[in-house]
């Protein structure tokens, strides 16, 4: 069993940074892939980025440039959110996938992550 906890998120105005952490703990090593996603009411939840054990990062195409996915260990992942705008204010949410890489799998899908954190609350206005 793997926990997975989200902090860093709160109020913040347009053209501010923001840097949220996941802290894993439990089964760790169990831990593959690790993909930051955010979700607004009304909308499906969207990948933001993820990165493998390995390091190796993926973005949406819309947001690359503006945010940033780092590995500082196994049990440690954090995203930088750089220029931020109004239209980021979501739910950002951690998630873990279980077990070792599956060059097949789409790591844009929620369905693929085994392990949630609860999310963390980003609210962009002036």
């Amino acid at each position: 069993q793997v926990r997975l906890v989200e902090s860093g998120g709160g109020l913040v105005q347009p053209g501010g940074s923001l840097r949220l952490s996941c802290e894993a703990s439990g089964s760790i090593y169990s831990i593959n892939t690790v993909g930051w996603f955010r979700q607004t009411p009304g909308k499906q939840r969207e990948l933001v980025a993820n990165i493998s054990d390995v390091g190796v990062t993926k973005y949406a195409d819309s947001l690359k440039g503006r945010f940033t996915i780092g590995r500082d260990n196994v049990a440690s992942v954090w995203l930088q959110i750089n220029d931020l705008e109004t239209e980021d204010t979501a739910v950002y949410y951690c998630a873990a996938d279980r077990g070792s890489y599956r060059y097949y799998m789409d790591y844009a899908r929620t369905t693929v992550y085994d392990y949630w954190g609860q999310g963390s609350q980003v609210t962009v206005s002036s």
